[in-house]
């Protein structure tokens, strides 16, 4: 349904819109890509639209807008084909009226995409498919949800932003991609609260009692003589307390002994015990202790002499 202005210099028309599975065509679901009739090349060829084209979809009925590249003009007169996706997105059902009017999109910069299940994020290397995926994808608008096809699976992602404008062209582009948690995606639980008296904090903490060290061999113990570990201590601390004192008296009788005994050398007599009386004179022989002279024998008696076979005799005769 042809409504161009032969004045305008916009291309602007109304057409019937179509699943591409209706050309046998399955591989254009993957990407944003139309097929539009040959009569439109020829009023774009003469309005000298800019490269890549691009093109803005409307939805009159219910007033739903997103944007799309052309792949080929092969589609009969008045009829378009589009990927089912965008069907979706714009609500629309087969035979339905859409308008198409050209767009000029500013290079995107960044994109915010949001996958609808969690196994998207399972795959082994999601940037890498994005990144193919993307190739057959001219143009991102906010608000849609674009499809990715991997490994015989379909991936359902939504645009949540792109930057610099709402619509944006992807076609030799550097942009940055962010991702959004997965519609699915479930925070952990969080712990129930606890009662407000053991969430308040004690206004003075209590002192921790120190840790008791470790020791070894623990518990009651014996001695092998019998005596008992109390009296033990007791004798142990009684010594302890007098032997400062002991060590003082053996250090007075130590000085006493020492002046005792340098008198007893200056005089040169020894005293012993009840021969205290009698006086002795100097040992002139030698300067053995009196006892060991007393032990050893006396010059004048002789050891007796030992005699073999000493005795009766007595005779075999009768």
């Amino acid at each position: 349904m042809d409504r161009q202005d032969p004045s305008s210099s916009t291309f602007e028309q109304f057409y019937r819109c179509y699943p591409v599975a209706f050309l046998d065509k399955p591989h254009l679901e993957k990407g944003n890509k139309v097929i539009m009739p040959p009569s439109a090349l020829e009023r774009l060829a003469s309005l000298h639209i800019d490269y890549p084209m691009l093109f803005e979809l409307h939805n009159p009925s219910i007033e739903r807008v997103t944007h799309c590249g052309v792949l080929e003009f092969v589609a009969e007169e008045g009829l378009i084909y589009l990927p089912y996706w965008m069907m979706e997105n714009l609500l629309l059902q087969e035979g339905d009226l859409v308008q198409l009017r050209n767009a000029s999109l500013e290079k995107g910069t960044y994109v915010k995409l949001q996958p609808h299940s969690m196994d998207f994020l399972d795959v082994s290397n999601p940037k890498a498919i994005l990144e193919t995926s993307l190739r057959n994808y001219s143009c991102l608008t906010t608000g849609d949800t674009i499809l990715v096809a991997y490994n015989d699976k379909k991936y359902y992602i939504n645009i949540v932003e792109t930057k610099p404008s709402a619509a944006v062209s992807v076609v030799e582009t550097d942009c940055e991609v962010d991702f959004a948690p997965p519609l699915d995606y479930k925070e952990p639980e969080k712990p129930a609260p606890t009662s407000k008296a053991n969430n308040a904090l004690p206004e003075v903490l209590e002192e921790e009692p120190p840790l008791k060290k470790f020791n070894a061999f623990t518990g009651s113990s014996r001695r092998l003589d019998g005596k008992q570990l109390a009296e033990l201590a007791e004798s142990t601390a009684s010594s302890v307390v007098k032997q400062p004192q002991i060590e003082g008296k053996e250090n007075s009788n130590d000085s006493k002994s020492a002046l005792a005994s340098a008198s007893v050398q200056q005089s040169g007599k020894l005293i012993f015990g009840a021969n205290q009386k009698r006086p002795r004179e100097r040992d002139e022989t030698t300067n053995i202790p009196a006892k060991k002279r007393s032990q050893e024998p006396e010059k004048g008696e002789q050891e007796p002499k030992f005699h073999a076979f000493t005795g009766k005799k007595y005779t075999l005769k009768d």
